[in-house]
């Protein structure tokens, strides 16, 4: 069963944050929903996120995936803390799979690790950085970094995410479940 680290910060976007989690534990995803700090996440648009566990207590953990949902406020905190890039650098060095949505690609990209690779986000977050192919796609994948432009893609990146995790045939299944269409 893949396993994947979501960690939640103050100011996130909920949208994403409950998407991610929601899509990839209907696919048998063991799903890790930390809080930078203990307690109660207060989301961007004003929703509380209740985390499982604070990230402190699964930093030594390995995990298939880390995804960073959004949300400008979220992401500020996410690369701030000195703990999430060094949990995302290990990540990269183990071969290991990097996802962020939203403003949070942001985060990737100032831990040094979207160098000269294509990379997509909310307009604008990622403006100025010469060395990422800035893609207006939905979601980008370039090897192990998986990206994501905002709110209206989450649906599409979780979807990505359980197909790169668990196959096409989960992805299928899942999203039928979905009736997206």
């Amino acid at each position: 069963m893949a396993t994947v680290l979501v960690p939640l910060a103050q100011g996130c976007e909920e949208l994403e944050a409950v998407t991610i989690i929601d899509l990839l534990r209907r696919a048998n995803v063991s799903v890790v929903v930390a809080g930078l700090e203990e307690g109660p996440v207060t989301a961007s648009r004003g929703v509380v996120l209740l985390p499982e566990i604070a990230l402190d207590a699964v930093m030594d953990r390995d995990f298939d995936a880390v995804v960073l949902p959004g949300g400008l406020g979220g992401a500020q905190r996410l690369e701030a803390d000195q703990r999430i890039t060094a949990l995302l650098r290990r990540q990269t060095e183990q071969g290991r799979y990097v996802a962020a949505i939203c403003a949070a690609p942001r985060v990737l990209a100032s831990a040094g690790l979207l160098n000269y690779r294509e990379a997509t986000a909310y307009p604008g977050i990622l403006d100025g950085l010469s060395h990422i192919r800035l893609s207006s796609a939905a979601v980008v994948r370039d090897g192990t970094f998986i990206t994501s432009r905002g709110p209206g893609t989450a649906m599409d990146f979780a979807l990505s995410l359980i197909e790169i995790l668990c196959g096409q045939k989960t992805r299928d299944d899942v999203e039928a479940a979905l009736q997206r269409s």
